[in-house]
């Protein structure tokens, strides 16, 4: 049923604004119905066609997001900020959350020695960044040159705030409202709340543990994408990772549009990366947040200079340049070697949990999909269903229906803070969320 917060509003802009303010104010939250443009128009004594214009505009500035017989509900994630606070449904006592897609605290690098470094720096003559010479730090662009030795020769670098940051500039940079983008599916939703507050349209690539399908992205390219958006390794939320035969199919289909590679896992990843990007117009994004914290927000973009001049200009243009400071300390990182010990064991760490979770669930005939990063992907036939039995067996997880746009039902279980001592449990409850009927059997 549609939640009842009062709409109102006798014009599309005025019926926009009011349910706008419901999703600033919490009234309406993520999942919340909205009525039919039909019930809606009747109530409020205007034409359906105002009622779906007004619609329109809150699907074009992503807001909502309309699903056939669902209806019209207002996105998981909209551009709208909100008091996080509002309407927040805290989870029971005693369940175990799996649902964050966050790395494990506990086995990110130790900050306190690098910023320490960092502080005695300035003591020792270093500057600030001013504005008349701000930007990325050359040494640090050096550094991440070396770090990225599959990437062309002749490529240019920057630096920008995370990778949904570098995403968003190069989207913008060469694509406009109305401009169909190939995704992933099942695929990030950050990025897909990101293509619907842009006004762009996606287009699904259905992957595998090897990335998008060929036959997917032939489909997307026929259909007139102007950007790719691919996972290199750590795929969210199947843990796909491109395969240099993958690879080799991809590049020819990709070579007239946009390509856009998100490596987000980037040290963390125990397998190698396989870049797809052979065209005119390509980026590499490389994320340090996985493996060094969230709170790190630093991103390397790298590309063909036309593209990356256009980030970079319109950089300067607002926020100017990422912080020297976070700059200096993700140059610290990279060159500490407790730091480098320090992901290679977090990547050693989520690859074992990660890969015992999906034998144990294959052990029960449940089908998973987890080949790197910290989640796995459980297709199931019904997301209402098996996420409810998983709360009510002490465990939250994620419905695929925030990753999907055209693939079928699934669920995301994030393994990083995962130990091995609750597996077996884990994958006897998801197998019985699956397969309600042989639960007792496969346990």
């Amino acid at each position: 049923m549609p939640v009842r917060y009062p709409i109102i509003g006798s014009t599309a802009t005025a019926i926009a604004s009011c349910v706008e303010e419901g999703v600033r104010r919490g009234a309406l939250a993520a999942g919340d119905a909205l009525p039919s443009v039909r019930g809606l128009a009747e109530e409020l004594s205007v034409s359906p066609a105002t009622v779906a214009a007004a619609y329109q505009r809150l699907r074009d500035r992503g807001i909502v997001v309309t699903a056939g017989r669902h209806g019209t509900r207002v996105r998981p994630v909209t551009p709208i900020a909100t008091d996080r606070t509002a309407r927040a449904v805290p989870l029971p006592a005693g369940v175990r959350d799996l649902s964050d897609g966050e790395p494990n605290p506990a086995l990110l690098p130790d900050l306190a020695p690098v910023l320490r470094h960092v502080a005695d720096s300035f003591d020792g003559g270093a500057a600030p960044l001013r504005y008349a010479d701000a930007g990325p730090l050359p040494e640090l662009l050096e550094q991440a040159r070396a770090r990225l030795p599959e990437l062309p020769d002749g490529a240019a670098y920057t630096l920008v705030s995370g990778a949904l940051d570098g995403i968003d500039r190069l989207l913008g940079a060469r694509l406009r409202a109305g401009d169909r983008v190939a995704v992933e599916d099942p695929g990030w939703g950050a990025l897909l709340n990101l293509i619907a507050a842009l006004g762009l349209v996606p287009v699904s690539m259905p992957v595998d543990e090897e990335g998008p399908l060929p036959d997917g992205v032939r489909a997307a390219v026929a259909a007139g994408v102007r950007a790719a958006v691919i996972t290199t390794r750590a795929q969210n939320p199947t843990g796909a990772a491109v395969s240099a035969a993958r690879a080799r199919e991809l590049r020819p289909l990709l070579r007239d549009v946009l390509t856009i590679e998100d490596d987000h896992a980037g040290e963390l990843a125990a397998v190698p990366s396989h870049p797809v990007a052979d065209g005119a117009h390509w980026a590499f994004v490389r994320s340090a947040s996985k493996p060094y914290g969230p709170d790190l927000r630093c991103a390397v973009i790298a590309g063909d200079a036309e593209t990356v001049s256009r980030v970079a200009g319109r950089l300067r243009l607002g926020p100017g340049w990422v912080s020297g400071l976070l700059q200096r300390t993700l140059l610290g990182l990279w060159r500490d070697p407790a730091a480098e010990r320090a992901v290679t064991e977090a990547g050693r760490v989520y690859d074992e949990r990660r890969n015992a979770l999906v034998e144990a669930l294959r052990h029960r005939g449940v089908a998973a999909i987890g080949r790197t990063g910290i989640n796995v992907w459980v297709p199931v036939p019904d997301e209402t269903g098996a996420v409810t039995a998983l709360r009510d067996a002490g465990y939250a997880v994620v419905p695929g229906h925030v990753f999907r746009t055209a693939t079928g039902p699934g669920i995301r279980i994030t393994i990083a803070t995962l130990r091995f001592d609750e597996i077996e449990p884990l994958a006897a409850a998801v197998a019985a969320a699956v397969h309600p009927s042989a639960g007792a059997v496969l346990r």
